[in-house]
């Protein structure tokens, strides 16, 4: 395990060690990462010595790390866990600005997993705090001193503000509880709990009851593990027991979906993939594109941000390098809204200076007063976040480059086969696609081609002859029950129909923003947030559109559903101008028949009215609908 401290750390660690029994073996080796002076003899290994009977030592390079041992950090260096052994470096910044917490915790993810284990004690600033997401990626456990406790509450705070923290403690409660974890966590055969179906099957069953979202789809050994670490953390030792357990808890529930839902991300993450993503692909982004045109990306996974904003800063930086101003939508999804939260606010921790340059901080960030970075609002008026899950919802489309990295090695191979052509489906001819460094197309050559093998960089091949309708590629939602419908009244529609027949017409033809209506207008179904052209309309309460329309949108949208329904084709109609609280905004309307419903036969009986905001300087004619 990774002890982190800064000030007030000497005393943290003192009330720890002598919390250890003398005459327990822990079974494990415990590494502190002090900040330290570096002009100055440490005399942190003399004092831990006081508190403990394990050995404790001064790290010397190349040193081999073993169990019921204690390692400290010598001064003026910083240290990462590699193959079993502890390596020494150079420090790379001046004091003030390091930050060899973080780096040791993420090297201690990346060799232990699901071993590793992150305890982060008093000090300033927060140092640790990207750490502490590397080792929950991971699987592992973390603890974290209660600020009231601590002398210096700035790491602890930062740490804890991830929601990531599985146990927050005084030090001297820290030992009991860590044994108690480790000897479930690791005193048993692994996945031994897991012989029978049935378990699994209820905890997905709960899982998609109270989150709306299915894992059954997800890696069995990775789900697996996720779950056994909830189950030391409750301390709880049968799985059986654990599905009752999240029967009576819905907190654990959730506490489960979130830890099921973590992986590793940060800014620029597998540097050289992003260098020959900068090389290869985005000059290419703006070749043949009109200013007035829009480049469109879509991140999903996108978790925290950082995949989203990179790839803003590259773009940026390309428009800089042109002397051009381009329209770049960049849409980051996730199932997380926790997540997504964070990603909205752009504010990150000072540690994140270890993955992005000082040029790039410079110009892309502004530092407030506690050390954290806000992204600048040139780069956050990019990205449209956005809960999306892309299991079940449908994909976004007509764009010129879909980064999906590090999402599909959660996945089974089955589902993997129907989001790799949905990818080809939404990609723009041409358009690229951005794997993880893990991840590959499979089977699927026959739809992209590679660019950059080892970067996982591809590009779309036209396959257009033969290729199967987009519904093939739509993964299959989970059933719903049936609405109970009174006596002696005829069939209608039901809503995940409507959301079906919705949502594959908007596949076709990307809108942000629709309603389904049939040729009266009546709203059958609305996708996205309809609020800035539709609102409730004072009297008895119904939904029509033609009632519900904002001032500007009434008499055309009339007019055009008329049209529509008349003459059996799409009606566009651009530039309206719509009043939405005392402002007016333009925006292209455009109605479709969909053909559907008992007298789909006779011609189209319903229509998707759809609401887009139009590119800066598009002069787009009213008539058809634009392919």
């Amino acid at each position: 395990m990774g002890i982190g401290a800064s000030a007030g750390g000497l005393a943290a660690f003192g009330n720890f060690f002598s919390a250890i029994p003398d005459d327990t073996n822990p079974g494990m080796a415990f590494i502190l990462v002090q900040h330290l002076d570096p002009n100055h003899k440490s005399i942190l290994t003399d004092l831990i010595g006081r508190y403990t009977r394990m050995p404790v030592y001064e790290v010397r390079d190349g040193m081999v790390v073993q169990p019921d041992c204690v390692y400290v950090i010598p001064p003026n260096h910083d240290m990462i866990f590699q193959d079993g052994t502890l390596q020494l470096l150079e420090p790379a910044k001046p004091r003030g600005h390091r930050l060899p917490i973080d780096l040791f915790f993420r090297s201690l993810a990346q060799g232990k997993q699901e071993l590793a284990i992150g305890i982060v004690l008093s000090g300033t600033g927060s140092d640790g705090t990207l750490g502490v997401r590397a080792i929950k990626a991971e699987g592992g456990m973390l603890m974290v001193q209660t600020p009231e406790s601590s002398e210096y509450d700035g790491m602890p705070r930062s740490a804890i503000a991830t929601g990531l923290v599985d146990y927050i403690l005084e030090p001297a409660e820290m030992p009991a509880q860590l044994i108690a974890y480790v000897t479930q966590a690791f005193g048993k055969r692994p996945h031994a709990v897991f012989k029978a179906g049935d378990a699994m099957k209820k905890i997905f069953t709960l899982l998609r009851t109270q989150t709306e979202h299915d894992f059954s789809h997800y890696k069995q050994n990775t789900i697996i593990r996720r779950i056994e670490r909830r189950m030391a953390i409750q301390n709880i030792k049968s799985v059986d027991e654990y599905v009752r357990y999240l029967e009576q808890k819905p907190a654990e529930v959730k506490a489960l979906f979130h830890d099921l839902l973590i992986g590793v991300t940060s800014f620029f993450r597998n540097p050289t993939a992003f260098e020959a993503l900068q090389e290869k692909v985005i000059p290419h982004l703006f070749s043949d594109k009109h200013p007035d045109s829009a480049i469109r990306v879509w991140v999903p996974g996108c978790s925290t941000g950082e995949e989203a904003y990179s790839i803003g800063i590259l773009l940026q930086e390309q428009m800089e390098m042109l002397k051009q101003i381009f329209k770049v939508q960049i849409f980051a999804t996730d199932i997380d809204s926790r997540a997504i939260g964070e990603a909205r606010s752009g504010v990150y921790p000072a540690s994140i200076s270890i993955d992005i340059s000082p040029e790039r901080l410079e110009r892309f960030f502004t530092q407030d007063s506690s050390g954290s970075y806000r992204i600048r609002k040139s780069i956050r008026d990019m990205v449209v976040f956005s809960e999306q899950d892309i299991i079940k919802d449908p994909p976004f489309s007509k764009l010129d480059l879909l980064s999906c990295r590090n999402l599909l090695i959660y996945m089974d191979r089955e589902l993997q086969k129907k989001l790799i052509p949905l990818f080809h489906y939404a990609l723009n001819p041409g358009g690229f696609l951005f794997l993880g460094p893990s991840e590959t197309v499979g089977e699927f050559e026959n739809l992209f081609g590679t660019l950059d093998r080892k970067s996982k960089l591809y590009h779309k091949k036209d396959v257009s002859s033969g290729r199967p309708p987009i519904g093939t590629f739509i993964p299959s939602r989970p059933e719903s029950r049936e609405t109970k419908r009174p006596h002696g009244k005829a069939p209608i529609e039901s809503k995940p129909q409507l959301r079906e027949l919705t949502e594959q017409t908007m596949l076709q033809h990307y809108a942000p923003v629709g309603a389904l209506v049939n040729q009266r207008g009546d709203i059958l179904y609305l996708h996205g947030r309809t609020g800035m052209y539709l609102e409730p309309a004072p009297g008895e309460a119904g939904l029509n559109i033609l009632k519900m329309a904002r001032e500007g949108l009434r008499q055309e949208l009339a007019t055009d559903l008329y049209r529509a329904a008349v003459n059996k084709e799409p009606v566009f109609h651009p530039g309206l101008r719509v009043k939405t609280n005392g402002d007016f905004t333009t925006v292209n309307l455009a109605l479709r028949p969909v053909a559907a419903g008992p007298d789909a036969a006779s011609g189209p009986n319903l229509f998707l009215v759809t609401f887009e905001e139009p590119p800066e300087g598009s002069r787009t004619k009213p008539g058809k609908p634009p392919p």
